[in-house]
């Protein structure tokens, strides 16, 4: 991960990022109302990956600096940052959902080990309250929260549950509020219930195989939910470790 540091804070990439789309804003002629390249076209300009990209517009959307209109494209906008560098709104999205995956596809498989009636039950609870939230119009991030957290616990490991749980409620910063804000929807919530469903049925099966690959493709297709890239979302059985 690039970083630099800035008074002695390290930075991250989509901070570094949307520094350099702000200096291409002021430096390149952008007025007001001006339309950016186009995503694709900037990513290459830049060389940076998309999901840099998308983390660093959607960080200069929240400053204030530009405007994103979906199937429009992005405006600069009237307002102007007094600082001259993106401040930091949270962890990058894509590097929490990576460090999920590492870490929660290994747990899982301790957690495959261990399975009891209780844990198991405990996390057919976690889903038929998903379940029940879906029906009644309510996003069920709570409940998301306990079935994963509840895998962790199957583990026996208290810091390994610390862990989830803080890279889990790194959801709720700025940054991924509004990431997830634009590409969560009630068809995305099924499908993360219907991915956590065969998570549940691995570990029944007690097979820590399965249990991993179930659990990679869910956090894979949840990160490609959040960027709005449907293409990156694997199919059941694409993965195999």
């Amino acid at each position: 991960m690039a970083m630099q540091h800035r008074g002695g804070e390290s930075r991250r990439q989509y901070q570094l990022v949307a520094d350099r789309i702000r200096a291409l804003i002021d430096e390149g002629g952008f007025f007001a109302g001006a339309r950016l390249p186009a995503e694709r076209e900037l990513a290459i300009q830049l060389g940076v990956s998309r999901p840099s990209l998308r983390e660093a517009l959607i960080a200069l959307e929240i400053e204030g600096r530009i405007e994103i209109r979906g199937g429009s494209g992005v405006y600069v906008s009237a307002a102007r940052s007094r600082d001259n560098a993106t401040p930091s709104l949270g962890e990058s999205p894509a590097e929490l959902m990576h460090a999920r995956l590492v870490l929660e596809s290994a747990v899982i498989t301790l957690a495959a080990a261990r399975v009891t009636k209780a844990g198991l039950q405990r996390l057919q609870d976690a889903l038929d309250t998903m379940r029940a939230d879906l029906a009644e119009g309510l996003k069920p991030v709570e409940a998301d929260r306990r079935f994963h957290l509840g895998i962790a616990e199957m583990s026996g490991n208290s810091v390994l549950v610390s862990m989830i749980a803080s890279l889990f409620d790194g959801r709720h910063s700025p940054l991924s509020l509004r990431m997830s804000g634009q590409g969560e929807s009630e068809l995305t919530w099924k499908d993360a219930l219907a991915e956590h469903e065969a998570i549940l049925q691995a570990l029944e099966a007690r097979d820590p195989q399965a249990a991993s690959a179930a659990m990679c493709r869910h956090l894979i297709a949840s990160h490609a939910r959040w960027i709005g890239d449907a293409a990156e979302i694997p199919s059941r059985g694409a993965l195999t470790l």
